[in-house]
């Protein structure tokens, strides 16, 4: 039987572990995040798929076990494996995703690398995703595919299932036109979108400047224009619009497009933020920083991120401040998500290096200015540093969305704490009462964290009020369901208050 709902996603749905020299498929650890909210879509439709990669020595090994059946808390589902070499792998993901698209994506044309594309692995590992989705889609079936390294799918499951309906979600930023066309593959990747139903991304901005791209290489015509929400156009981001397109034409299709901030699960956060473990590890926290605040940082090692100016600015507040030496301190973590590539290792060394001058200029036997984490933090312990921070300092170059200040935010159950948010990640649309900062701008920077450290409790509490209210209406369930009524499916009602 083939499925009613198809997910197009490069990740397996769960982890494979082996016990007593055999593989299982279990849950992933943590049902924060996407992946458990896109399963959780299974149990609504008659029948569901999952298309991801895994690696292969030998992709025509006859033992490779294509498909696989999971039963889990979410139903029963197939995953189709796509047998890929590391070679591959390597091609279509680390090399033109993360060295091609990335930068440009981000904004960052000066690290753009063209040279070592190999645009025609890219194209056939995209035709493995499509022919997987085709062979699994039911008539009239549902096929929602994810992200940029996938950006040709559509196109390719367009001809191969003219009767399928398509959406995509693009988990990144969509760049300006200037920026977007410097990619050399613009226009097969536009006419490839275009071939969707539904195309969504995060915020406004995002949606404007995706069609902006798509007019400028194709005829592409505005069907509807709509007036922003009010949730998604906080004053003080860079990222804010005004109107957001909502359906174009384009060779006599109509295209909705859809902005759906990704979210938090709220509830989740809420239960290990109020939980008896997060209670004794806050406590031994609190007891290590003494009467000193707590600034924390939380991220991926990434040019994108902003962590060295972050630094910087660090070491300029200690210098100007020397009434906060031994009184503050910064939580930095920063954790490689690919140690192979040489952008991220450069940028690592940078921050160690930053972070020794840093501790070695003002550190003192009983201070330590500044903790470096490169590892990552289990969840569990990251939300209880959550709880203790005085202040989330949050401020990537450039973001699509950044669920940490949303984390953040969805732990401060005591209703404290502040949250200092660039202007150029996503989530600044949502959060007017964070206070924002511009990681291009020094003064900005400056001021921005001195006055988190100096601020006082009720305006404390008023703000985090507000940032909590929008984190728990604009949750997980709200962006997944967002983007399933763009395809005018019927939606689950919420169930979450229900005592």
């Amino acid at each position: 039987m083939r499925s009613n709902l198809v997910i197009v996603y490069h990740r397996q749905p769960y982890e494979e572990v082996e016990v007593n020299g055999k593989i299982e498929y279990h849950e992933n650890k943590s049902p924060n995040g996407i992946v458990p909210t896109l399963k959780s879509f299974f149990g609504r439709f008659e029948k569901g798929a999952w298309i991801a990669w895994k690696y292969a020595d030998d992709p025509a090994n006859p033992d490779f076990e294509r498909v696989v059946e999971i039963e889990d808390t979410y139903g029963k589902y197939n995953v189709s494996r796509l047998p890929l070499t590391r070679e591959q792998v390597s091609s279509f993901y680390h090399v033109t995703s993360k060295e091609a698209f990335w930068p440009i994506l981000h904004g960052f044309k000066e690290r753009y690398n063209y040279d070592p594309v190999d645009w025609s692995t890219f194209r056939e590992v995209n035709w493995a995703f499509a022919e997987a989705a085709a062979a699994e889609a039911a008539e009239g079936a549902v096929v929602w595919v994810h992200d940029y390294n996938l950006w040709l799918v559509p196109a390719y499951l367009r001809r191969l299932r003219p009767d399928v309906k398509i959406s995509f979600f693009h988990h990144t930023p969509f760049p300006s036109a200037d920026i977007f066309n410097v990619l050399p593959w613009r226009k097969e990747i536009l006419e490839s979108l275009l071939a969707c139903d539904v195309v969504g991304f995060h915020i406004p901005r995002y949606v404007n400047n995706f069609v902006s791209a798509a007019r400028s290489l194709l005829e592409v015509s505005t069907k509807t224009r709509e007036k922003v929400k009010d949730e998604l156009k906080a004053e003080t981001s860079a990222l804010s619009e005004q109107s957001v397109i909502t359906e174009v034409s384009y060779q006599g299709r109509t295209i909705r497009l859809q902005a759906s901030p990704v979210g938090v699960d709220v509830d989740y956060i809420e239960s290990l933020a109020n939980s008896e473990e997060t209670a004794t590890k806050l406590a031994d926290i609190r007891e290590t920083l003494g009467d000193r605040q707590l600034i924390l940082s939380v991220g991926r090692t990434d040019y994108t991120k902003g962590g060295i100016e972050q630094l910087e600015s660090y070491e300029r507040l200690l210098e100007s401040r020397p009434d906060l030496r031994g009184k503050v301190q910064l939580m930095h973590v920063s954790v490689m998500a690919n140690a192979n590539m040489t952008a991220y290792q450069q940028i690592q060394h940078d921050l160690e290096t930053l972070a020794g001058k840093i501790n070695g200029r003002f550190g003192s036997f009983d201070w330590q200015p500044l903790v470096l984490i490169s590892r990552p933090v289990p969840f569990k312990e990251l939300v209880a540093y959550y709880r203790a921070a005085d202040v989330a300092w949050i401020t990537p170059l450039a973001d699509g969305m950044n669920l940490v200040c949303k984390e953040y935010c969805a732990a401060r159950t005591d209703g404290d704490g502040v949250l200092v948010l660039s202007e150029f990640a996503g989530a600044a649309v949502e959060f007017a009462s964070a206070v924002p900062t511009n990681p291009f701008s020094w003064k900005s920077m400056d001021s921005a964290i001195q006055y988190a450290l100096e601020m006082p409790e009720d305006e404390r509490r008023g703000r985090m009020e507000l940032a909590r209210q929008i984190v728990r209406k604009q949750d997980i369930r709200y962006w997944a369901e967002d983007q399933m009524m763009a395809l005018d499916l019927p939606t689950m009602p919420d169930t979450r208050d229900a005592a």
